[in-house]
């Protein structure tokens, strides 16, 4: 195993740090989070997913880039060589083509939804929001879906983006980037909720996520609890190999659990004030804080609408959930990139071409399931809905799966310690191991047993 990737490292721990945590931080974040811990007990559900990030979340991270930095490949070929060395099937390279494949089919949708971040972006520059109702809210929404011509122009600016980044290569393209982005996304965020405290119900937006209601957590039952589970898993990007690649280009000095425990906090963090930003403005203006997906392109629109100074801070946020989809965009090319790169050998700037066209024919299928071809289902689902239920309910938790029972049961322990800079007998260590062996699988196979109904 080499001591540095062939296609750059991370100029210092910074650098990592804020791309891992521009991988995690996505759109999902910023609405699903805060809606699902309002609906299942506010503080009470806070505290469960904190207990879950630290239980399932970080030693599944801790093992994902702990084997990105040891093969130092992509994450094919890191499969492929680390298996080769403990002796075990070449079959485990499967896990990085399962990773590929889900951060390929993740991104051909998730550039659809962010070219709808784009187009509004465009809508709160021009005042477009100014007045609207609720019905003319969702009117605008639905005629953007409706036009596969301007869903199409909005998917290709954004992939356009994408690849633009990642073909400069991980120095030029990736790190420049993130030291730009995330600064600017926790700024934007931190002025949106200052905003929020004084021009929405702060207290009625602090309740609603903190207020721990273990009656209402506890009625749940186990779907809140599994919730948690899920979210926990999903919100670090774990499973698609873009921590783990990221994980290849850090330096063997940096520790890997110090780093991780930084990132699962400000993961944690975004979405704490994502929610303090969103939900003040929500009930002061009496608006229904429980819709979900539909909360960023029905709901918002219509409280900046009415709000003093919502033009301009309608357009901050849209600019805000910009670079949060553009982070996680990054992270989910730049595996199959670096596989083109070793696989044919090929340049980066080719790769990409090739990597992002592929990604963005995808993504106009799952435009025009929009719209039309929103009769030609597949499992009952259109193309969009497909790829989104099979990724995150089938490949990611397997992905997950299959790190931790590589990492905690095919990989030696002289290995684990060695990247972990751990003895034998150091307990945060002999904590890892008992929680990536067992813990972390079974919750995961929970998650899964219940992402497709089995539980």
């Amino acid at each position: 195993m080499t001591s540095t990737s062939i296609h750059g490292m991370w100029s210092s721990r910074l650098a990592f740090i804020l791309a891992a945590t521009g991988s995690a931080v996505g759109l999902g974040n910023i609405w699903r989070f805060p809606y699902v811990a309002g609906q299942n007990g506010g503080g009470a559900f806070v505290l469960v997913y904190v207990l879950c990030v630290a239980l399932i979340g970080v030693p599944i991270m801790i093992a994902e880039i702990m084997l990105g930095r040891r093969g130092r490949q992509s994450p094919i070929n890191t499969m492929r060589a680390l298996a080769s060395a403990q002796g075990a099937s070449s079959a485990w390279q499967l896990l990085g083509w399962m990773g590929i494949l889900a951060g390929f089919l993740i991104l051909s949708f998730y550039s659809v939804v962010a070219g709808w971040t784009l187009a509004y972006i465009f809508r709160a520059a021009g005042g477009g929001f100014t007045g609207l109702d609720a019905e003319q809210s969702n009117a605008i929404f639905l005629a953007l879906v409706a036009d596969p011509e301007r869903l199409l122009a909005w998917h290709t600016i954004f992939m356009g983006m994408v690849m633009m980044v990642v073909a400069r290569g991980v120095a030029s393209g990736l790190e420049q980037a993130v030291r730009f982005l995330m600064p600017a996304l926790f700024l934007l965020l931190l002025v949106m909720v200052v905003y929020a405290a004084q021009a929405g119900d702060f207290q009625a937006g602090l309740s609603y996520l903190f207020k721990p209601d273990f009656g209402q957590l506890l009625e749940g039952g186990g779907d809140a609890i599994l919730s948690a589970m899920g979210q926990a898993f999903f919100s670090l990007s774990l499973g698609m190999g873009a921590i783990m690649i990221y994980g290849s280009y850090l330096s063997s000095q940096a520790s890997i659990s110090q780093n991780v425990a930084i990132i699962a906090v400000m993961d944690t963090l975004v979405a704490l004030l994502a929610g303090l930003a969103i939900f003040p403005i929500v009930f002061a203006y009496g608006l229904e804080p429980g819709e979900g997906p539909g909360l960023i392109f029905h709901t918002l629109p219509v409280a900046f609408g009415q709000m003093p100074g919502g033009q301009f801070f309608g357009l901050l946020f849209f600019v805000l959930l910009m670079f949060a989809a553009w982070t996680s965009a990054i992270s989910l090319l730049e595996p199959i990139v670096a596989w083109l790169v070793e696989h044919r050998s090929i340049s980066r700037v080719r790769a990409a071409v090739w990597a992002g066209v592929t990604v963005w024919l995808l993504g106009i299928a799952c435009l025009l399931s929009l719209n039309v071809w929103s009769g030609l289902t597949l499992f009952d689902k259109g193309i969009l809905d497909l790829f989104d239920y099979v990724t995150a309910n089938v490949l990611l938790p397997l992905g997950g799966l299959l790190i931790a029972i590589f990492a905690g049961w095919v990989l030696k322990t002289t290995v684990s310690r060695d990247e972990l800079g751990a003895t034998n007998g150091q307990l945060l260590y002999q904590l890892w191991r008992l929680l990536v062996r067992f813990i972390a699988p079974a919750a995961v196979v929970l998650v899964f047993l219940n992402a497709i109904g089995l539980i």
